[in-house]
């Protein structure tokens, strides 16, 4: 059990993708059904198609255009919001998300997403979940025109939103990421376990790991 003291937070920061929202979604769209679809549109084979994405996308991991729908689409000529809306139906929140969110307004708790996913991604997902009604701010990094990645990001965001880092709570898959916001002086941080339900489990890290929101409700409801 992950034991927080609620008393010395006020705001909650929340991923996406493998966050609130299960990450098998992007994962399949980005290693099978898009390779497959940009196969199918220039006649080539689908491993030629994933080698050579998945080395582009290694050149840009962790910057704005590795998460941008716009550069992928100019980048491959293809519309990836459209290919994104025929798998649609595998997007899916994490295990307590809605109770979570639930109990977090009850307390009074302010409850921003803070996702790197271009905003026609977040409304796709918005769509499928109507979880955007349980959540008081919604920002993507390409609203500041830097990814969560540095530190730019969360000086803009803590200007705009006006939180106390030490007093805030931040959830996020990635560790990278996490390192980011510990370097700004966010206070409280927590990875998730299984980000993508049909992946392996971490065996461990370097932040504190949660699997279920369940684990930080209880705590909440104290």
């Amino acid at each position: 059990m992950i034991r927080l003291n609620w008393q010395n937070i006020d705001t909650v920061l929340l991923d996406m993708d493998g966050t609130l929202l299960d990450l098998h979604f992007d994962n399949f769209f980005w290693l099978h059904h898009l390779p497959k679809r940009y196969a199918e549109h220039n006649n080539t084979s689908v491993d030629l198609v994933i080698g050579t994405l998945q080395q582009r996308m290694l050149e840009l991991r962790g910057t704005l255009d590795w998460y941008c729908t716009d550069f992928w689409s100019r980048e491959l000529n293809l519309d990836i919001i459209e290919l994104k809306q025929e798998i649609k139906h595998l997007i899916g929140e994490r295990p307590f998300v809605r109770p979570f969110l639930e109990t977090l307004g009850l307390h009074n708790k302010q409850r921003i997403l803070v996702t790197n996913a271009h905003r026609s991604s977040v409304e796709i997902k918005f769509a499928l979940t109507g979880i955007e009604s349980l959540l008081d701010s919604v920002v993507s990094s390409h609203d500041y025109g830097q990814p969560k990645e540095d530190q730019r990001f969360w000086q803009q965001l803590q200007e705009s939103q006006g939180f106390d880092p030490a007093r805030t709570l931040f959830i996020d898959d990635s560790e990278a990421i996490l390192q980011s916001a510990q370097n700004f002086g966010i206070g409280h941080l927590l990875c998730i376990e299984q980000p993508d339900s049909k992946g392996e489990p971490r065996k461990s890290g370097y932040f504190p790991m949660i699997n279920s929101f369940e684990q930080i409700l209880s705590t909440e409801k104290q």
